[in-house]
């Protein structure tokens, strides 16, 4: 029997997650974990590389170990846990540290984006150092494939840097990982801006959908997202918030691009926007409901991070103890 490639993804504990990062991350898991060994971590060290009210750090990493499992994340084919319950993290990211140049690290562009939103008094060394810790994030555990983004691209080159590197300088040790892009439905876009991303941390709220808003929100920010005054519906880049709203239709429907114009063609834009927002709120009923039952247990969701934290460890711990032998760390 062939074994199963390994995939390893992480996403940071900071606030309410969007329709875009369930499209383009925990849908997207829920459909990875059938065919491959998954490892699906809640990022809280890297998040405490900007300033973070420690009981909000707790609240939010238990909450987003609640919305993977209500999104279908199953703990029985997937291994779910906290990045800080795994202390392997750390300590692989140190020794990978004395491979690391500064050079490289200081040209990483969310390096540059993060410093910018941050303010220079948070220009602290772990903000620097967290392509570093995201290299041992995924190096750990061996990990074959990497879900990336267009955003990402560039820390997962520097991991397959630092396993090249380490493997060249201390024998092969490193599986060398690729990127695995998602079948794309188009970037999710802000609904104030078609400009930028859809992000949880936009300050204007009304500029994002998040997983858990309710009916009523979702049906109101979709009915005052921007769009032109042409009156043309119709799928093309000068029309781009109307094109950025077609993108969320498909990727909720399913329906092909054509399929969905053709559908409007002809319709003034209210009608199209209530739709939408009706069909969002359809797919993310569920989720909500399901997130906060399991959120009440928290003997289950216990459970769930002592045994996959358990198996995290189980799994990192061989790759730790090959990597201290070979740069020659005395080991009983």
């Amino acid at each position: 029997m062939t074994e199963k490639k390994i995939v390893f993804s992480g996403i940071q504990p900071s606030g309410n997650l969007t329709i875009g990062n369930f499209l383009g991350a925990m849908k997207y898991f829920v459909g990875l974990q059938e065919d491959y060994e998954c490892f699906f971590a809640v990022a809280d060290m890297h998040a405490i590389t900007v300033p973070k009210i420690p009981k909000d750090l707790r609240k939010q990493s238990l909450e987003l170990i609640a919305l993977y499992l209500a999104t279908g994340i199953d703990p029985k084919k997937s291994t779910i846990f906290i990045q800080s319950h795994v202390h392997q993290h750390a300590e692989l990211a140190w020794v990978l540290s004395s491979i690391s140049y500064m050079g490289q690290l200081s040209r990483m562009t969310q390096y540059k984006d993060k410093l910018q939103k941050a303010g220079e008094e948070n220009n602290n060394s772990a903000l620097f150092m967290y392509p570093v810790l995201m290299a041992a994030d995924i190096l750990l555990y061996q990990t074959d494939l990497v879900p990336v983004g267009e955003d990402q691209k560039q820390h997962l080159e520097l991991a397959r840097d630092l396993a090249i590197r380490f493997n060249s300088k201390y024998s092969e040790t490193f599986k060398v990982p690729d990127g695995l892009i998602p079948k794309s439905n188009g970037r999710i876009m802000s609904l104030k801006n078609a400009s930028s991303k859809m992000s949880k941390s936009d300050p204007d709220p009304n500029s994002a959908i998040y997983i858990l808003d309710d009916r009523d929100t979702i049906i109101r920010k979709v009915r005052k997202a921007v769009t032109d005054s042409l009156g043309n519906f119709s799928y093309n880049d000068e029309q781009k918030e109307l094109k950025n709203l077609i993108n969320i239709y498909k990727a909720f429907s399913d329906m092909e691009i054509e399929d969905i114009v053709r559908e409007y063609e002809g319709e003034n834009y209210s009608r199209f926007k209530q739709d939408l927002g009706e069909l969002i709120d359809s797919k993310l009923t569920p989720i909500r409901e399901n997130y906060f039952e399991i959120l009440e247990d928290k003997e289950y969701l216990n459970k769930v991070l002592k045994e996959s934290g358990e198996k995290a460890s189980y799994f990192a711990n061989k790759t730790l103890r090959k990597v201290y032998k070979k740069v020659g760390f005395y080991q009983l």
